[in-house]
């Protein structure tokens, strides 16, 4: 009898285990950013409005002014997350599960076509390869790689949320709209990860006391991110 009991007890935790893990992925499904919102044409921007590099410093990136800023901006944040994932996946930590593996493929997959949405909604404009600094994070240590994926989550919603009001075009304001969407069910994800069934995924540290998610402008964001990035990056004239 025991034993029956013990096996239905066993069972039953199982099941839990394997919903929580395809809820999570349901979860993140419906993130995807769809192909079908297209390209932007930026045909019409002037050239003062261009992001460069800055010409004989090597790693100085000037992101440009006006909507162009706002978007290589965004741009700037997608390189460096689709950068760590990648970087996640290919050496995966120890004891990762394989619905962790999956979850952080999801992850790394969405931030890779958002990064490559922006590139080739940009164009010409479009600033140039960043080259990330990950020497802090340890690759190998679960509690350091969901650290770090919070840390970049978080500042991503943050950033969308501090740059939308900075926006001109209603198209983009739309598409920046769709995309933090998506980064905040990143967000929630990490967070259920490194503490399963609380109240983190919308914890007091990220949602103000309005119930919304914080914004933060776009200065304080290249702050916080310059460490991970050797690249020097410009903002000042992002959204002006």
């Amino acid at each position: 009898m025991n034993k029956i009991m013990k096996s239905h007890t066993d069972s039953g935790k199982q099941e839990e285990k394997v919903t929580s893990v395809v809820n999570r992925r349901l979860f993140l499904r419906s993130a995807g950013l769809a192909t079908s919102m297209g390209a932007i044409v930026l045909s019409a921007c002037k050239d003062d409005d261009m992001g460069t590099v800055i010409p004989g410093t090597g790693d100085a990136v000037e992101l440009g002014k006006g909507d162009i800023g706002v978007l290589n901006y965004a741009y700037a944040l997608e390189q460096l997350e689709a950068a760590f994932y990648t970087q996640v996946i290919a050496t995966p930590y120890t004891g990762m599960t394989d619905a962790e593996k999956t979850i952080l493929t999801d992850i790394r997959d969405h931030e890779i076509i958002h990064r490559e949405f922006f590139k080739t909604a940009l164009g010409t404009n479009a600033i140039k390869g960043l080259t990330p600094n990950f020497a802090a994070i340890d690759f190998t240590s679960r509690t350091a790689v969901l650290g770090a994926a919070k840390l970049f989550e978080d500042t991503g919603v943050a950033a969308y949320n501090g740059a939308g009001k900075l926006i001109k075009s209603t198209d983009y304001l739309l598409l920046a709209g769709k995309i933090v969407s998506v980064e905040a069910r990143h967000a929630s994800t990490i967070r259920d990860l490194l503490n399963p069934k609380s109240a983190d995924f919308a914890g007091d540290d990220i949602i103000n006391a309005d119930g919304f998610d914080k914004a933060v402008a776009p200065a304080d964001i290249l702050a916080a991110v310059k460490g991970y990035v050797k690249d020097t990056i410009t903002g000042a004239s992002v959204g002006k």
